[in-house]
């Protein structure tokens, strides 16, 4: 009878050791700003948690109100990978207020991250590049963000306004005048560049791994075959523009120099400057002019924004148009996206920049 007693007892307690052992083992709670990190994340911790995405792949990072819930991730996350208040500087006071107790980590920041500056209206009219090929430190990013900072403190009282009401919103600026659409500071959209991906890949592996060394095995394998998959792809592309070099085209924003430069393309002008706001009339009269003067092959969309300012643009005119996608509207959100988006943009230049 004294066996019959202890046994159950001795079960009970190695139950509880190995439910104690399996608490203990809980990946972390990671947390991403836009579907493109949220995807690098997600490629690394394939098979053991799903990171989260505070935008989601319908909305443009330049303008987002969060809903609770996504307050909410923030408030439960142990890290957090975002590009950095250059991409999304309504979400820098939210991280503040609400994720004090996680790891932190911006990209744009982060070693070995290639990134340039916006380029000028100027810069689009002569072929030159600011800051290309150029590692961005830190002294000089410190100094746009100096440069910026009444700027960004009113889209945080702005973003105080509407945080709760979980709109997608398109920011707007009226103004008639060329400097609404001559934009300083560092570039954002620094994931169209494939070897920033690997760099954060790398990144993301460490940090998970260091916060989760149960697990690190497979964070450090699962990097490896993306790492892998994105040196594919960026093989493929190469091949698949090579024939796209010289073509002139426009862009709806000035979203897409990493990847112009990675792959041998060059934008003749945008739409919108690189915050995606809307362009002055004079703004689209000179774009039309650009068309001619350049001849102009292409003109491109984006599915975030007004595709009824492109038709203007090149309404009465030969040029073709076709819609890219840099943020991942129309991927499934997961492991998936990031080589989807890259593989999108070069099968749509392909087509519409075909000679």
């Amino acid at each position: 009878m004294l066996y019959y007693y202890t046994r159950p007892a001795l079960l009970s307690v190695t139950a509880w050791s190995l439910l104690s052992t399996s608490v203990m083992a809980e990946p972390p709670r990671v947390v991403t700003d836009i579907p493109p990190v949220q995807s690098l994340a997600a490629m690394v911790m394939d098979g053991v948690s799903t990171p989260e995405v505070i935008v989601p792949t319908n909305a443009s990072p330049h303008g987002f109100s969060m809903r609770p819930s996504q307050a909410l991730a923030l408030e439960k996350a142990d890290l957090i990978f975002w590009m950095g208040h250059e991409l999304t500087p309504w979400l820098e006071k939210s991280l503040d207020n609400l994720s004090q107790d996680a790891e932190i980590i911006t990209l744009l920041d982060a070693e070995g991250t290639q990134t340039y500056a916006f380029r000028s209206i100027e810069e689009f009219a002569t072929g030159d590049k600011h800051s290309e090929h150029e590692e961005h430190d830190a002294d000089a990013h410190d100094e746009h963000k100096d440069h910026d900072e009444h700027a960004k403190h009113e889209e945080h009282a702005d973003h105080d306004d509407h945080e709760e009401h979980g709109e997608h919103k398109t920011k707007h600026d009226d103004h008639d005048h060329d400097h609404a659409h001559d934009h300083d500071g560092i570039d954002p959209h620094a994931w169209l560049d494939p070897l920033n991906a690997i760099t954060w890949v790398e990144l993301i592996a460490k940090q998970v791994s260091a916060a989760d060394p149960e697990n690190a095995a497979t964070y450090e394998r699962n990097a490896s075959a993306a790492i892998a998959d994105i040196r594919g792809a960026i093989t493929q592309i190469e091949a698949k523009l090579k024939p796209s070099e010289g073509q002139n085209f426009i862009v709806f924003h000035d979203a897409y120099q990493y990847f112009e430069t990675r792959f041998g393309l060059r934008a003749d002008g945008s739409i919108s400057i690189g915050d995606a706001s809307q362009p002055s009339p004079a703004r689209l009269s000179q774009i039309r002019e650009t068309l001619s003067e350049k001849n102009v092959t292409c003109v491109f969309t984006e599915a975030q924004f007004n595709s009824g300012l492109v038709e203007t643009v090149i309404e009465g005119t030969s040029v073709r148009s076709a819609q890219i996608d840099p943020i991942g509207a129309t991927q499934t959100l997961g492991p998936s996206l990031y080589l989807g988006v890259l593989n999108g943009l070069a099968d749509q230049f392909a087509t519409c920049l075909k000679p």
